[in-house]
């Protein structure tokens, strides 16, 4: 299906660093973007918000609250565009440098006996995820490289950026992965709470460091140096921001960043540079707003019809993950906690929120997360060229 002359102005105006488009700005007509101030109240809504939450005992306060506060001006018309680029991009580029300050010689060495089951695991996921695709055709209006690229398990951005390439509808890609994002983000805070409840206290692979706890409002990164360690994280984020895009890595704005922090903290010269405290839960209610903000009452009525079979297939598939999550967790020993937030389909940046936040074992989700997100990015449009066009997309009414 050729992309509209609308959709091409909105995919040639996007910036190249931008992150990837939301489910309701492809083949709708965006508004100018809020003013900085408004957005500024906001975040500062949405911030608060995870406050009250942390003081309840809300699992992933930030996170979650966030969301859902995005999630509720977005339906309800308050905000019709997303969350401003450079703050995305910041948020992005941040949590990518968390990620990477996890990967220590240690981590990965602990990781490396668990190398076969990690590469069974993301073939089990992708696999899933194509029959469940295939399952969604069968009830026709939608094509198979639709469903494909909506079902597949992480990468959303270069995913629905090589839809129109691979003859998809680049709306209900969109839609379908961000729903996926929004499940994923929406219930592994719960259960992650939910199974570190039950599990037993002092349980092995638990780890406070990233939890968000400070010794004050202005301990901002890990490490006493508080000057020079955020001087760092900058470097690191600049850096990595630059060489993501250089090597044309998928979603370079947070894989640069973790690649760059990864080769800063196996150096073991630099002062300590994650982010932390009240820096670390901004980061998070601007991953959770950029979720949120995605799910637009335009957005919902355009897809209304495929809604329950894409909600279905998305259920499905996360089931799956858990199960997966099982096996990986009896074959290798490692945490069920750890082994579910490791094999959920996608949502990287909330996955990586709710790890902290129950502390679980950073190194391992951040690991298994990233080896899938990068398989993902490779082998899809081989896999959609290789299934080929089905039937025409009749679920959406053109533009």
């Amino acid at each position: 299906m050729a992309p509209t002359p609308t959709l091409q102005r909105e995919r040639s105006s996007a910036p190249g660093t931008a992150p990837e488009p939301g489910p309701g700005n492809a083949g709708i007509h965006r508004p100018r973007p809020a003013p900085v101030g408004r957005w500024a109240l906001i975040v500062a809504g949405a911030y608060a918000a995870g406050l009250v939450a942390s003081v309840l005992g809300v699992p992933a306060p930030y996170l979650l609250s966030s969301l859902l506060v995005g999630a509720a001006l977005a339906v309800s018309g308050v905000v019709r565009d997303r969350l401003p680029g450079p703050a995305n991009r910041a948020s992005q580029a941040l949590v990518g440098a968390l990620m990477g300050s996890y990967l220590t010689w240690s981590a990965l060495r602990s990781a490396a006996p668990a190398a076969l089951p990690l590469t069974a695991v993301t073939g089990a996921t992708i696999a899933m995820c194509v029959a469940a695709a295939w399952f969604m055709t069968r009830r026709g209006r939608i094509s198979l490289p639709s469903a494909v690229l909506g079902m597949m398990p992480g990468g959303s951005a270069a995913i629905v950026t090589c839809a129109d390439e691979l003859k998809a509808d680049v709306r209900l890609v969109a839609f379908s992965q961000y729903l996926r994002v929004g499940l994923v983000a929406t219930t592994a805070p719960l259960a992650a709470y939910w199974l570190t409840s039950a599990s037993p206290a002092g349980a092995p692979g638990r780890s406070a460091a990233g939890s968000g706890a400070t010794g004050g409002l202005f301990h901002l990164v890990a490490g006493t140096q508080q000057g020079t360690g955020l001087l760092t994280l900058a470097a690191v984020c600049v850096a990595g921001v630059v060489v993501g895009h250089r090597l044309r890595l998928p979603t370079p704005a947070l894989i640069g960043p973790m690649l760059a922090a990864l080769a800063a903290s196996l150096s073991g010269v630099l002062p300590g540079f994650a982010p932390t405290g009240v820096l670390q839960n901004l980061v998070f209610a601007l991953v959770g707003l950029d979720v949120g903000v995605r799910f637009t009452r335009e957005t919902l009525i355009r897809v209304r019809r495929l809604l329950p079979s894409v909600l279905a297939a998305t259920t499905a598939v996360c089931l799956g993950c858990a199960g997966l999550a099982w096996l990986f967790s009896r074959t290798t020993g490692t945490p069920f906690t750890d082994a579910y937030l490791a094999t959920t389909p996608g949502g990287i940046n909330a996955v990586l929120a709710t790890a902290v936040s129950s502390h679980a074992d950073v190194a391992v989700v951040s690991t298994v997360q990233s080896l899938r997100l990068l398989v993902v990015v490779l082998v899809t449009p081989l896999i959609v060229r290789r299934l080929g066009r089905s039937r025409p997309d009749r679920s959406i009414p053109p533009v």
